[in-house]
């Protein structure tokens, strides 16, 4: 019914995907951005609002709103009141005002690496200090170390970055491992700022994501929730996200820390997100079965190259690769001389990986991989 094969020509449309290998024969498959078109429904919502001709300054639909809380009473058993959607024009705009809400000046926010570049980088925009504490990867699985958690946390920690499910290593976290970390922040008093806008792609369907705030009334009363469709229906160039605080305070906190400075979603944004939620289901059913053949295609061929191991993607459509023992000084560079354009662990606090990206149509993902295969048979190690 949906066409995931056929390779989109992305030239021409100022893609900052693409444009960063412009002119060269490197296949990008870095920043989290498919390569598929969006639903059928929401390019149809969009052209008829662009029929209408007017885009004055607009206010969030009711149906949107709806439809938001509609989905997540069904997906997750998550009773969300209307008045805890505070709308954003990006999830890592949400980041950053989390970063500025919880705590003062010189506060301390901690965040566990590897982890997705901004929760390292937004603190210091906020005047706060970054303190990192590593996961731990057992047998190429990755888990909280919660000794660290707690030995990184300083009487001026305030707030708790959490990526969740988690990019780049692909984890659904379970809720013992959830409320093991949501026990620690509520022992130290630090809030739980929980990314979650990878919900809506878990590919192993025996572990179903579990919203941090969903965990307790107390710890729904710490933590700010970022989500968005953006990922999920690939339209992330149409800005339109949402954080859900249910706590008075720390709402009005989050509220008071994007006023003046943080724009309004834009009018496509809106109908795009809306059509995406109320006619969506059936792309995005289609979408997550064609990306676990992806996954397992990748991992299957990754398990192959000598040098290289891969961490099982239990969600995203990101694959976290360990090239230490490659034999390359730096990884990325080598992978993108033989026409590979990957993340570059080393943004994620984690220097020797690379991230990949197989969102894309699997004659792509073949061709990358044979790209791949042919720059390890020419490692300086081989």
């Amino acid at each position: 019914m949906f066409d995931f094969d056929t390779i989109v020509d992305r030239s021409g449309t100022d893609s900052a995907k693409w444009d960063r290998y412009k002119g060269r024969d490197v296949i990008p498959m870095w920043v989290a951005d498919m390569d598929f078109r969006s639903p059928p429904a929401v390019i149809r919502a969009l052209h008829e609002r662009v029929e209408h001709g007017v885009f004055g300054y607009s206010h969030t639909p009711a149906d949107l709103l709806e439809a938001v809380r509609e989905r997540l009473l069904s997906s997750y058993g998550w009773d969300v009141a209307g008045e805890w959607i505070v709308w954003l024009p990006g999830l890592v705009c949400g980041l950053h005002v989390a970063c500025q809400a919880v705590g003062t000046r010189g506060d301390d926010v901690l965040a566990t690496t590897p982890v997705y570049p901004p929760f390292l980088t937004a603190p210091a925009h906020s005047h706060r200090h970054l303190v990192t504490a590593p996961l731990r990867s057992e047998s190429n699985r990755w888990t909280f170390d919660l000794d660290a958690i707690e030995a990184a946390i300083t009487p001026r920690t305030r707030l708790l970055l959490l990526c969740s499910p988690h990019n780049p290593v692909g984890r659904v976290w379970g809720r013992d491992e959830l409320a093991d970390l949501a026990e620690i922040c509520l022992r130290h008093n630090v809030a739980i700022c929980s990314d979650e806008i990878h919900a809506d792609l878990v590919l192993d369907e025996d572990k179903p994501h579990i919203p941090t705030a969903t965990l307790s009334p107390e710890v729904a009363a710490a933590t700010i929730t970022l989500r968005a469709p953006s990922k999920t229906f690939n339209i992330p160039g149409l800005g339109c996200s949402y954080a859900v605080i249910p706590d008075p305070q720390l709402r009005a906190a989050f509220k008071r820390a994007m006023a003046g400075i943080v724009p309004h979603v834009n009018v496509l944004g809106f109908t795009a997100a809306l059509a995406a939620y109320r006619h969506g289901h059936d792309w995005h059913a289609a979408l997550l079965a064609y990306l676990r053949s992806n996954r397992d295609l990748l991992e299957a061929a990754i398990g192959r190259m000598p040098g290289l191991s891969i961490a099982h993607v239990e969600a995203t459509y990101l694959a976290w690769i360990d090239a230490r023992q490659a034999g390359f000084e730096e990884p990325a560079k080598a992978f993108e001389a033989g026409g590979v354009g990957l993340s570059d662990g080393a943004a994620f606090g984690a220097p020797g990986f690379v991230r990949l990206n197989f969102g894309c149509p699997r004659p792509l993902l073949l061709e990358a991989i044979e790209r791949m295969a042919k720059a390890m048979q020419g490692r300086p190690s081989s």
